[in-house]
């Protein structure tokens, strides 16, 4: 029996609850979005700070956008099921060398707008306060901030088997107050443009660093808290630092591929001077808004206190006199066992009507949480109309994605899209060779399989050009016209 004109809520206004709400619109089905900001008795978080849709909270990066990475075929096939957040997502980016980088003010107006103008959308802007009280069907997308009230409930409901993990914010830097005198422009290995600002360090200004972050004053957690564990890809930088003095070196202060060229030509074609310059460690500043006014400092999530990180990194060469438009700060998140609790189309095993999607169900990333709601939304436009539920291809990043937080898993944590998720393919050829080959043979397997997918529903893939990272300005000398 077909339920097309059934109207369906969506709890939450973030990533995944904004892209579920609109696919779901354009089928045609009536939609009720909740969203607890910007309503009547201020309700927030303790991340956000508007009342905006699809605030980005920690990062401002959607991650890589290339064609060959796992996350760039995430983009690819979200791209081709005509994604909301991935249209807005480019209409506001920022240069992040390949990755996609993002003005989070702009992205959010742009999403709120377009949601708000669809005919089919209602956005109600309340606290839903139990799972009881939400008309089915549903799709809750409330995120791992979950109100409180609405996460009891849903302890409740799964029997209380609930998880926790922090995650961390880094801080943003006034671009003004960067010194441009030490820092320099660049992108690794030269992709993507001249689109981060580095700090170089030397080895002794780096050992000094990693001392005074051991020594800083931490915000220390909540009895409650202490035994819930960090996500691998978003730690803070003092938790990387327990790791080991060089972890910071070999990850994202690693200066790899990152090479000030005023000093090459400054030192002409001398490889002597030229290595003798080569940083031992590099932080990286990454765009935060279009207009370039604000970076954020790439890898650095931080659980300092206030006071200590701008005593801190202030040590960093080039940040001497940094203005800090955001400092960094820690929350805990919440997730489902997803593997024990949802079925593999992520509705409750015991409310085939309650349905669940974007962070909250064990995926960790910004675009890996809106998938899941754009995954959700055709998962019960076919419910609605009576048709078995068509699941993307396993081959697929969008079903290896699926796969990776809905398969039995004794120790399931959340998890972002790798290569690692995909199915494997029998190696052939040298091993040394093989790696490179394998991941091209993925990528290939896994577009044709999603071809295949969307033309088994009748869904026309949408054709869009191929996305050109935006470039930052050459500022370097030569650039400038000396024409009056």
């Amino acid at each position: 029996m077909s339920l097309l004109h059934t109207q369906i809520s969506v709890v939450g206004g973030g990533l995944a609850g904004s892209e579920c709400a609109y696919q779901l619109a354009e089928m045609g089905h009536k939609v009720v979005l909740f969203e607890m900001r910007g309503g009547p008795n201020g309700a927030t978080t303790p991340a956000h700070k508007t009342d905006k849709l699809s605030e980005l909270v920690c990062s401002n990066s959607f991650g890589s956008a290339t064609d060959y990475s796992a996350p760039g075929q995430l983009k690819w096939e979200a791209s081709q099921m005509g994604s909301l957040i991935l249209a807005m997502a480019k209409e506001a980016a920022v240069p992040a060398g390949m990755a996609l980088g993002i003005d989070r003010e702009l992205f959010a107006s742009l999403v709120t707008a377009k949601v708000a103008a669809h005919p089919n959308i209602e956005i109600r802007r309340e606290v839903v306060a139990s799972l009881d009280s939400v008309p089915r069907p549903a799709v809750i997308c409330s995120g791992p901030l979950t109100q409180d009230s609405l996460a009891a409930s849903m302890r409740e409901h799964f029997d209380g088997e609930f998880l926790y993990f922090f995650d961390a914010i880094a801080p943003i830097i006034d671009a003004e107050s960067i010194n441009e005198t030490v820092a320099f422009k660049a992108a690794r290995w030269d992709k993507g443009g001249k689109d981060y600002w580095n700090c170089p360090m030397s080895k002794e200004q780096y050992y000094t660093l990693i001392n005074e972050i051991k020594k800083s004053r931490k915000i220390e957690p909540k009895d409650f808290e202490k035994d819930t564990p960090y996500f691998e890809g978003c730690m803070p930088v003092e938790a990387i630092v327990e790791r080991g003095d060089e972890t910071l070196r070999f990850g994202p202060m690693s200066p790899k591929g990152l090479f000030d060229n005023r000093v090459a030509d400054r030192m002409e074609n001398n490889p002597e001077l030229l290595s003798g310059r080569k940083p031992y460690a590099v932080v990286q500043l990454r765009q935060d808004n279009k207009e370039g006014t604000a970076f954020n400092m790439v890898g650095f999530q931080t659980k300092m206190a206030y006071g200590e990180q701008q005593r801190v990194f202030r040590m960093i060469p080039g940040l001497e006199k940094a203005e800090f438009l955001k400092l960094g700060s820690i929350h805990r998140n919440l997730y489902i066992q997803t593997p024990k609790k949802l079925s593999p189309v992520l509705s409750s095993k015991k409310d085939e009507w309650l349905f669940f999607a974007g962070q909250i169900t064990g995926v960790e990333g910004y675009f890996d949480s809106t998938c899941m709601g754009l995954l959700v939304a055709h998962f019960l436009n076919d419910k609605l109309n009576g048709r078995e539920i068509s699941m993307p291809p396993r081959e697929s990043a969008l079903g290896s994605l699926l796969n990776g937080i809905t398969e039995d898993n004794e120790y399931f944590q959340p998890t972002n899209i790798n290569f690692g998720l995909f199915p494997n393919i029998v190696q052939t050829g040298k091993k040394r060779e093989w790696k490179e080959k394998k991941r091209e043979l993925q990528i290939e397997r896994a577009k044709t399989a999603l071809r295949g997918w969307l033309e088994t529903k009748g869904i026309a893939p949408v054709t869009t050009p191929a996305w050109v990272p935006p470039q930052a300005p050459d500022l370097s000398p030569t650039s400038v016209s000396t024409t009056r």
